[in-house]
């Protein structure tokens, strides 16, 4: 299952205890996989991928696992999506807002030095 998944034994036994992937145990006492957790645990490794945390991923999970054929499929799905691009967003803004001092505090110092590179952001 692991390999099947693109992850770590280790990783598959994290998300069971987080009860994101039911494991299902044979007499034997092994767990059982089938095709439904491989396409859990790839929905999971692609959306910590662009940034969710693991609980981000729960309504995702939820939503494969009531049937739907995607796990966007859901509005709980949905509003996770806005809530992390609204916070991309003021991130981005933030963002800006330091490279704006920045680039305004190098054209200061860069205006009170003497020489070829007076106001020369570049040298």
């Amino acid at each position: 299952m692991a390999r099947r998944a693109g992850t770590t034994v280790r990783a598959l036994r994290f998300y069971e205890s987080q009860g994101l992937l039911p494991a299902q145990r044979s007499a034997n006492g092994y767990r059982e996989y089938g095709e439904d957790h491989v396409r859990l645990v790839t929905e999971i490794r692609t959306l910590q991928a662009v940034g969710l945390s693991l609980d981000d991923t729960r309504p995702f999970v939820e939503c494969l696992r009531a049937g739907n054929t995607a796990g966007d499929a859901c509005p709980a799905s949905i509003d996770v999506y806005r809530r992390k691009l609204a916070e991309v967003d003021a991130c981005l803004d933030r963002l800006t807002a330091v490279r704006a001092d920045l680039v305004r505090k190098l054209a200061g110092a860069l205006a009170r030095q003497p020489g070829p590179c007076h106001a020369e952001p570049s040298c």
